[in-house]
């Protein structure tokens, strides 16, 4: 397993997660691996993961705009070049039109959305001379998204638009490929984290209702690390400006079967 044999990539928010699941397959697969994450402990823990000399540690929050320019001069300090970047780290939260104010909404583009195009602009003049990748993680979310998912699910629009509008500049200019990757419901450790806190069993997660889960299941984020992969490695050769949904269903205009498990009771008081 050499698909990406020498690479050396950026994978931000990669000490939980998709991110640190992407990361471990890179290392899998031959690259040197540049982890990035908020929280020191976590970071030395995954990092702790890692065999010697194929992965390093930063620790910054992509809010501070100097922070790419120094993700950037860590790959190439350590490993001597760049060859990829990841932009998988992301903020998540609930909200909508009545309770999101002006902060929470710019708090979710900036990192969402402003921080991955700060990182492809710091580290482009490195991809060039590798003719280097970009992926960015989004959303299946980014096509509409839940009612209390309003800022997220735009924030993440807005990284597919510019997914698809650098993917055809950069692959013209710079021979750079842009795309992305939008994962339907994984089962994170935040996530499962969340529906704990809901008041679900720690098994919840075995017993999805179809509606939203026809195998039953969610996604492991190891299953998108592996969908992560070909878009980094060389065997993906020109493609650029695309993006992939990693659901188990159609996402766009899917209507789910209207059974008795999922029609609501009718109510004798209508």
């Amino acid at each position: 397993m050499n698909r990406l044999k020498d690479k050396v990539i950026i994978v931000t928010g990669s000490v939980t997660g998709i991110g640190k699941a992407i990361a471990k397959r890179c290392a899998v697969e031959g690259a040197k691996v540049v982890l990035h994450g908020l929280e020191s402990d976590l970071g030395e823990e995954t990092l702790a993961e890692f065999a010697a000399g194929t992965a390093v540690l930063e620790l910054a929050d992509l809010a501070d705009e100097t922070t790419h320019a120094r993700l950037v001069e860590r790959a190439v300090y350590a490993f001597g070049k760049l060859d990829a970047i990841v932009n998988n780290a992301a903020q998540v939260g609930t909200g909508n039109i009545h309770d999101t104010d002006a902060t929470w909404f710019r708090r979710m583009l900036d990192i969402n959305c402003v921080a991955p195009f700060l990182l492809i602009k710091a580290a482009l003049p490195e991809l060039t001379k590798t003719r280097g990748a970009v992926l960015n993680i989004g959303s299946v979310n980014a096509y509409s998204g839940e009612p209390n998912l309003m800022p997220y699910s735009v924030s993440k629009g807005a990284l597919m638009t510019l997914t698809r509008n650098l993917g055809d500049t950069l692959m013209r200019e710079n021979l750079v490929r842009v795309n992305q990757i939008n994962p339907g419901w994984v089962l994170t450790e935040n996530e499962a984290k969340r529906k704990r806190s809901h008041g679900l069993s720690d098994d919840w997660y075995t017993h999805v209702p179809r509606v939203f889960a026809p195998a039953g299941r969610i996604l492991f984020p190891e299953e998108i690390a592996a969908a992560a992969v070909y878009f980094l490695a060389d065997e993906s050769g020109p493609i650029s400006g695309q993006i992939l949904d990693v659901e188990q269903h159609p996402f766009i205009g899917r209507n789910p079967p209207k059974d008795a498990s999922t029609v609501p009771a009718p109510n004798p008081k209508a």
